[in-house]
């Protein structure tokens, strides 16, 4: 399979999924190595295409009806992360990434795509298991988050909700 013609087809399968797809999947599924996978989605992005990494595989996101973003500076301690995810979720929000600015890196960027308590359980879970740190422990417990919300209400009542745990850094 050509290299257009395969990316065509990594197109159409994450279209099709409404879950993401690990790239060890993607690569069988198309009978290729992880590695070129990750060359194709790179590819993809270059010319504009959506897909997101996040911890459990790729996506393609494609938004469905405008809807309001909000970026949130917090910090907490890494037992506290469930708790202020669950905060976000269950106020309805969608936390699309987390970023740290890095003194000598600058700003790291990592997508997360975590809308259900479920997808905050499994974060966690991953975290643990990896025996990983959080990017927020390069920075101090500082980081942001980009929440995005059906409107500007549910972000306030995020971001008051946040304040109320003493999460966010004003």
């Amino acid at each position: 399979m050509e290299g257009n013609e395969r990316r065509e087809k990594l197109l159409e399968l994450l279209t099709a999924s409404k879950e993401p797809i690990s790239g060890s999947d993607l690569a069988k599924k198309l009978g290729v190595s992880r590695q070129v996978i990750v060359q194709d989605i790179a590819l993809l992005r270059a010319v504009n295409k959506n897909i997101l990494s996040t911890t459990k595989g790729y996506i393609l996101y494609v938004q469905e009806k405008e809807r309001a973003h909000r970026c949130f500076s917090v910090r907490h301690t890494t037992s506290q992360i469930e708790d202020e995810l669950c905060t976000i979720v269950d106020y309805g929000g969608k936390v699309l990434n987390v970023i740290v600015s890095h003194p000598i890196y600058g700003s790291i960027t990592t997508d997360l795509i975590i809308e259900t308590r479920k997808d905050v359980y499994d974060f966690v879970a991953k975290v643990t298991a990896e025996k990983t740190v959080p990017l927020k422990e390069l920075t101090n417990d500082y980081h942001v988050h980009t929440v995005e919300a059906d409107n500007e209400q549910i972000l306030d009542t995020i971001e008051e909700e946040l304040r109320k745990k003493h999460y966010l850094v004003d």
